[in-house]
C-alpha cells in the first residue's frame, strides 16, 4: 500500500482539526460507573458541564484514564455521543481508539468519527509484543492514517503496553499528513527531547505537535519542546496545570518549578500509585462523579483515599493563591 508521507500530495481532514489545535491543557477524562459498574451517563454530562468552565482546550474520551478495554462496543458508541451533546463549539474533541490489530484499529477509529470524533489518539499494539517492531508501528501507523477520516495522534504509553514508540519511528510518522501529533505518556525526558529535535528536522510545530502525557514531569516536557498536554491530573486541578503552561510559555523559570512542586504529588497520586480509582477518588471528594472503576481494577482504601485528600488541599491552596495573585 502505498503511504502518505509526503505532506504535499496526502489529502485527508486533518485541516479541520490542526497541531495547533492542541496546544493548551487537553483532559484525558474518567468514564464514571455507578455501584453496579453500569455507564453513569448523566456523571459524564455533569462532569463535562464542569470542565468546560475551567479554560481547557479540549478533551480525549475513552483513552487509558476512560478504561477504554473495560467497554463493549455499545457502550464505546455510548460514551462518545454523551461527551458530544455537551461539547461546546471550539473545543478539541478526541476519541481513544486502538485494537490489537491493524483492521480492528481502523473499524474502531470509523465507530468512533461515526458518532462525532474530531480526531483519534491511537494506542500501539502490544499483546504480541516480541512482534511489534518500529518497523511494524510505521507500516501499521500508515495504514491506520491512510484509511482514518479524522487526524491521528500517536499514544507512546509504555507503562502500560510495554512498547516504545521510539523518537525515530515517531519522525518517520510526523512525515504523514494524517498523523498530526504524538502524546508521550513516559517520564523519559531525554527521549522526549531527541524525539522533538527529530521531528523538527521534517516539520514545524505546526505541522505536528509533541504533546506531554505525564503531569509528574510537566514543566520539563514544556521546557524540551512540548507544546501541550494531555494530563488526568488536569481532571481535578486544570488550573494549576494551566498555571504551569503559561509560566513556561513566559520562561518564568522559577515559578513554574515552584508551581510543579505542587503539582507532582498529586498528579503521582492519581496516576502511577492509585491508578484510575485514585483519579476518581479525587474527583469525588472535588464533588465531580468519580465513581466506581469497574473490576479487576480496584477503589483506594481509607489511607489513600486520605493521601489523596492531602495532595488535593495543597493543590488548591496554591490555586487559591495564584486567584489572589491575578485578582491584585
Amino acid at each position: 500500500m502505498a503511504h502518505g508521507n509526503d505532506k504535499d500530495n496526502h489529502t485527508s481532514r486533518a485541516a479541520y482539526l490542526s497541531p495547533r489545535d492542541l496546544c493548551g491543557l487537553l483532559l484525558p477524562i474518567t468514564t464514571p460507573f455507578l455501584s453496579d459498574a453500569a455507564l453513569d451517563l448523566d456523571g459524564l454530562r455533569s462532569n463535562i458541564k464542569k470542565w468546560n468552565q475551567t479554560g481547557i482546550a479540549g478533551y480525549v474520551v475513552l483513552g487509558s484514564t476512560g478504561e477504554r478495554v473495560q467497554l463493549d462496543e455499545r457502550e464505546y458508541v455510548q460514551v462518545i455521543e454523551t461527551a458530544r451533546e455537551v461539547m461546546p463549539n471550539g473545543f478539541v474533541f478526541i476519541a481513544g481508539a486502538g485494537q490489537q490489530s491493524t483492521r480492528g484499529t481502523i473499524a474502531e477509529i470509523k465507530r468512533a468519527v461515526a458518532v462525532g470524533a474530531d480526531a483519534v489518539l491511537v494506542i500501539t499494539p502490544h499483546f504480541y509484543r516480541a512482534a511489534i517492531t518500529q518497523a511494524a508501528l510505521v507500516a501499521h501507523y500508515n495504514d491506520v492514517a491512510d484509511a482514518s477520516p479524522v487526524p491521528v495522534i500517536l499514544y507512546n504509553m509504555p507503562d502500560l503496553t510495554g512498547i516504545v514508540i521510539e523518537p525515530e519511528t515517531v519522525a518517520t510518522l510526523s512525515r504523514h499528513k494524517n498523523i498530526i501529533g504524538v502524546k508521550d505518556s513516559s517520564a523519559d525526558i531525554e527521549g522526549l527531547q531527541k524525539t522533538i529535535n527529530l521531528v523538527r528536522g521534517n516539520s514545524s510545530p505546526e505541522d505536528f505537535a509533541v504533546l506531554t502525557g505525564n503531569g509528574t514531569v510537566l514543566y520539563e516536557a514544556l521546557r524540551a519542546g512540548a507544546q501541550g498536554a494531555i494530563l488526568a491530573v488536569g481532571c481535578v486541578a486544570p488550573a494549576l496545570c494551566a498555571q504551569i503552561l503559561l509560566a513556561a510559555q513566559d520562561e518564568n523559570n522559577v515559578r513554574a518549578t515552584e508551581l510543579q512542586q505542587h503539582l507532582t504529588p498529586l498528579a503521582r497520586a492519581v496516576t502511577k500509585t492509585y491508578g484510575i480509582g485514585g483519579l476518581k477518588a479525587a474527583l469525588d471528594l472535588i464533588g465531580y462523579a468519580g465513581g466506581a472503576v469497574r473490576a479487576p481494577l480496584l477503589a483506594p482504601d481509607d489511607i489513600a483515599r486520605e493521601e489523596i485528600r492531602r495532595c488535593l488541599e495543597a493543590a488548591e491552596e496554591m490555586r487559591q493563591e495564584l486567584s489572589m495573585e491575578q485578582t491584585m
